[in-house]
């Protein structure tokens, strides 16, 4: 079982009488246990969980979704880095300057 998944029982529920080795009922299931799932946003725990919830729906995407989310990230990562980049310039350009 994976970090944060929920256990068996919880995330079929009332759906104990259905087949749980069928893929749609498992992915079903699932959908359900993510949809339940509460929790704060404005914790780090939340918004970890978010991007995990993020990272897990890329991974199960394909075709333009998931090159839709591919460039979502490089334009982020792109983004973090170019702030680094200037927060770096700026202090050696204060202390040596």
């Amino acid at each position: 079982m994976q970090r944060g998944e929920p256990e068996e029982t919880d995330r079929f529920g009332d759906l104990e009488d259905l087949d749980h080795d069928d893929p749609e009922v498992r992915a079903f299931a699932e959908h359900r246990a993510r949809m339940a799932r509460t929790g704060s946003k404005a914790t780090v725990e939340g918004m970890l969980r978010g991007v995990d919830d993020f990272a897990q729906s890329a991974n199960r995407t394909g075709g333009h979704r998931r090159l839709l989310a591919v460039i979502v990230v490089v334009l982020i990562l792109f983004g973090v880095l170019f702030t680094i980049w200037n927060a770096v310039v700026f202090v050696l350009d204060t202390f040596l300057g």
